[in-house]
């Protein structure tokens, strides 16, 4: 864990340059997004691990519907199959994604399926959620986990109960409701809003000036912590998509709170480079209590007709490790303060225990967001 923290000090204070990012790695453009899909379908072919169609009666009557668009009536049958399972179906559709294109589909089971290796997902439609069908997805399943067993003994590793399948759906409706092209769009359009994945009021202002630089005028306006409005002038030769293509890759220098992010469970530390802390002194010792128990047994006097008797005996002994106090002057940098802590021996969990302790002093500059 130090190691860690040394070596992401050391890449951050000794390569300032490199901090610096791409536009394009900073912001998401307005209208420019992803849409999550999802399906409801059946998957088929199972070795006798699908859904109990007694216990599962959405299977049963999905089972039934899919037959009787088949002109196969069963609903006066009393079925009993394990070869077939009801799964839901998600998908993510990216921007501009064109009529034919294939993505990806994770399945996952929704019954209670022990496995859905070996199956293939039938025609299933997946929707978004304004309930508009985008694509349609089918294929055989890749599982990476598996489940075995036997009537003494099972194992199971990782999910047999979800799987994916790689270019599984195949894009059908690329466009919304008017048939417009959203790349057109786009393109004809004179202003749009760049939003920060990281919203800062410094970050946005010296994105909108490292813009206005560049175009030589001011095309760029921040107004919000979180927006960086964009015109298209009309001096310039192209389209929005253009402009995009050629502001996205500048650089700007971000700008960041001072954070520290604590994960209590597994004892990780994460510090940004503008932390600082005042003056403070501090001492860690560790206090230990060993309880041990030695019960004895009391053994009745002879041809007394007695019961021997257990005894409880327990012995605590407490012992404190002399530590003294160390000083962490004020204004030091990252690097600095976690060279300080180092120097005090502290494992992860009680640095954790000691930044709170700083911060709870008002001596920490810094705000601790814990996991």
């Amino acid at each position: 864990m130090r190691l860690l923290i040394a070596i992401i000090t050391a890449c951050l204070l000794s390569a300032p340059g490199l901090a610096s990012s791409r536009i394009k790695d900073m912001v998401d453009v307005e209208d420019v997004r992803d849409n999550h899909l999802v399906g409801y379908g059946l998957v088929v072919g199972l070795d006798g691990t699908g859904d109990s169609l007694r216990n599962s009666s959405f299977t049963n009557q999905s089972l039934n519907a899919m037959l009787e668009h088949f002109n196969v009536n069963t609903r006066d049958a009393n079925l009993n199959t394990r070869n077939i399972a009801a799964v839901m179906v998600t998908a993510t559709l990216p921007a501009f994604s064109s009529q034919g294109s294939r993505i990806d589909v994770t399945v996952s089971a929704i019954g209670d399926a022990g496995s859905l290796q070996g199956g293939t997902l039938i025609g299933t439609p997946l929707f978004d959620s304004h309930g508009r069908a985008w694509a349609v997805s089918q294929g055989t399943l890749t599982i990476g986990g598996f489940a075995a067993g036997g009537d003494g003994a099972s194992v199971t590793r990782g999910v047999p109960t979800s799987g994916r399948i790689a270019n599984g759906a195949l894009v059908e409706n690329p466009f919304d409701g008017t048939g417009m092209d959203p790349w057109q769009e786009i393109a004809n359009r004179t202003s749009l809003r760049l939003s920060l994945r990281n919203p800062d009021f410094t970050t946005a202002r010296r994105m909108a000036s490292v813009i206005n630089t560049f175009m030589g005028a001011t095309a760029a306006r921040a107004t919000n912590p979180a927006t960086v409005e964009l015109s298209r002038l009309a001096s310039y030769n192209g389209d929005m998509i253009d402009l995009l293509s050629e502001i996205e890759q500048l650089r700007v220098q971000p700008d960041q709170p001072a954070r520290i992010i604590i994960d209590e469970n597994t004892g990780t530390i994460v510090m940004g480079e503008n932390v600082r802390v005042s003056t403070v002194a501090i001492a860690q010792g560790n206090l230990t209590i060993t309880v041990r128990e030695s019960p004895i047994a009391s053994q009745p006097a002879p041809f007394s007709e007695g019961e021997t008797v257990v005894l409880p005996r327990t012995d605590i002994t407490v012992s404190e490790d002399n530590t003294q106090l160390g000083v962490l002057d004020g204004g030091v940098s990252l690097s600095e303060l976690v060279d300080g802590l180092n120097a005090l021996g502290v494992t992860p969990r009680d640095m954790i225990t000691i930044l709170q302790s700083i911060k709870a002093a008002g001596a920490l500059q810094a705000e601790i967001e814990v996991l």
